[in-house]
């Protein structure tokens, strides 16, 4: 059964690829393209029935950015499913704020880097 990138998904994961959010943006800056420790980053990767913001197939690692819509019952018992989904997989789960990636941005690669596997 495929998991990844599942078809059904390709529309809106190619739609939400064009309108990033600003703190996407920022942090994409520095994984796209496999600058950021040689690791390959994919973005808007779906993984079973959940799109992460950013996915590291190596490294098992996904990273979210965490906006003011996360902040009520409703997405945050989301983000718990997911969250349990993806560990079901081996998937590590780092979340930074918005505001983290725009005023501490060197310290969430940091925290991402650390991570890594050694």
């Amino acid at each position: 059964m495929k998991i990844y990138n599942k078809q059904e998904y390709k529309e809106l994961r190619k739609e939400l690829r064009k309108n990033l959010t600003p703190a996407e943006i920022k942090l994409w800056k520095h994984l796209q393209n496999s600058q950021f420790e040689g690791r390959k980053f994919r973005r808007q990767h779906s993984i079973g029935n959940y799109i992460a913001d950013f996915y590291c197939p190596k490294e098992k690692i996904v990273v979210e950015l965490i906006g003011s819509i996360h902040f009520n019952a409703n997405n945050e018992q989301n983000d718990i499913n997911r969250e349990n989904y993806l560990k079901t997989l081996g998937i590590k789960i780092l979340r930074f704020e918005n505001d983290d990636i725009f005023k501490k941005t060197e310290i969430a690669l940091v925290n991402i880097k650390s991570n890594f596997i050694k």
